[in-house]
């Protein structure tokens, strides 16, 4: 957590620092709004780690009244600052073309027009954002196998992932996302991680919250609900996460498997940030997934989309999520440096599939731009063998 905290904030300031001069330099503000300015960038730089401390001392009310501004700056930054790189960019080539052709191009734009329209586009991408994170997609797999007895037609498994109930959970999304899972009638319903955020250090905390863990309880799943540790179960407290999510209704698979009904078994593995120190060992997951039968329709929940080789092969289907498509164009062409695997369904190179989800929530800023939140509906459709 505090590496995370670490790198995040060196490029979050970086992109404070980026913004900064960029506004100096086509504006030139006088020295009272260019200080101004300064204080507003340096306060906006560290409120995550104020937001942080509030809620660890029970100041939740201080909490809320920061984060909000803090963080919907966070996601207009992100996309100012995009959005004035790529115009840099194109400058850059302008500049080498105007040297070639020059006489036949016409006058480049002065630097204070162009920060003026990234100002305009960045807002108007912000708005944007903000309304497409409550906009919740269902996406629906359909995946036919001959391990499910002629007992069972089919069974309907819905996936939310990085949920991120916290501080800035706001009712009517939350609404709209169970809506959505209800009117799905799942046989199952799983959770891939992160589905809290937030510090969750005291019992109070979870009780504040007890009405939506009682409403997700309520959802009828009449094969089971489960679910998986994620990083930030982990950064909230994860024996306390741990008990929100169970009285969510879940059942915690930390490196277990269960068998919900003939035909189908459901494996669940610790994310590793429960154990950093062991980041290269596979150990675990590989002993869990040799000791199932391979009969049976073997489904994996992991937090992150990876795939160790000892792993590939011995599952049908694995759900992740994590990687919130992004989150924010451009960011999901960063996210793919890290996490190859893109959002949506890919066979493996031995011949399983993993499905990962763009996220149900918003981590940070509750914005999403071309990364819509998703609820995954999976239907495995029995199809027996031809004697």
């Amino acid at each position: 957590m505090y590496l995370f905290l670490i790198t995040f904030l060196a490029l979050y300031g970086s992109m404070h620092l980026y913004a900064f001069y960029k506004l100096r330099d086509a504006f030139s503000f006088r020295p009272y709004l260019k200080w101004l300015l300064i204080s507003w960038m340096i306060f906006m730089t560290i409120v995550p780690i104020l937001v942080r401390a509030a809620e660890q001392f029970e100041l939740e009310n201080v909490a809320l009244f920061i984060a909000w501004p803090g963080y919907i700056w966070m996601g207009f930054l992100f996309i100012f600052t995009s959005i004035m790189l790529f115009t840099d960019a194109l400058g850059h080539v302008y500049r080498i073309v105007t040297r070639i052709y020059y006489k036949q191009l016409p006058r480049h734009l002065s630097s204070r027009n162009i920060t003026i329209v990234t100002l305009i586009m960045a807002t108007i991408a912000s708005v944007y954002a903000y309304k497409e994170a409550g906009e919740i997609r269902s996406e629906h797999l359909i995946i036919v196998s001959s391990k499910l007895p002629p007992s069972i037609s089919k069974i309907r498994i819905v996936q939310i992932s990085d949920m991120h109930i916290g501080l800035l959970s706001q009712e009517s999304r939350q609404e709209r996302i169970l809506k959505t899972i209800r009117e799905a009638k799942p046989d199952i319903l799983v959770s891939t991680g992160d589905l809290i955020d937030g510090k969750l250090n005291h019992e109070n905390n979870i009780s504040d919250r007890s009405p939506l863990a009682a409403l997700l309880a309520s959802i009828p799943a009449p094969l089971g609900k489960f679910a998986v540790i994620g990083n930030h179960e982990v950064y909230a407290g994860l024996p306390q996460a741990v008990a929100f999510s169970r009285a969510a209704g879940f059942t915690m698979l930390r490196n277990q498997s269960v068998q919900p009904t003939n035909g189908l078994t459901i494996s669940g593995v610790d994310d590793r940030a429960v154990n950093p120190k062991n980041l290269v060992d596979h150990s675990t997951e590989e002993a869990l997934l040799n000791l199932v039968s391979h009969s049976y329709f073997n489904l994996l929940l992991k937090h992150r989309p990876e795939i160790i080789p000892e792993s590939d092969g011995h599952f049908d289907l694995q759900l992740s999520g994590h990687v919130h498509g992004g989150q924010i164009f451009p960011f999901n062409f960063l996210v793919r440096l890290k996490h190859p695997i893109p959002c949506g369904t890919t066979t493996t190179p031995a011949g399983s599939r993993i499905h990962v989800s763009r996220g149900t929530g918003t981590w940070g800023p509750p914005m999403r731009l071309f990364a819509p939140p998703e609820v995954t509906i999976i239907d495995i459709v029995s199809q027996q063998p031809v004697k």
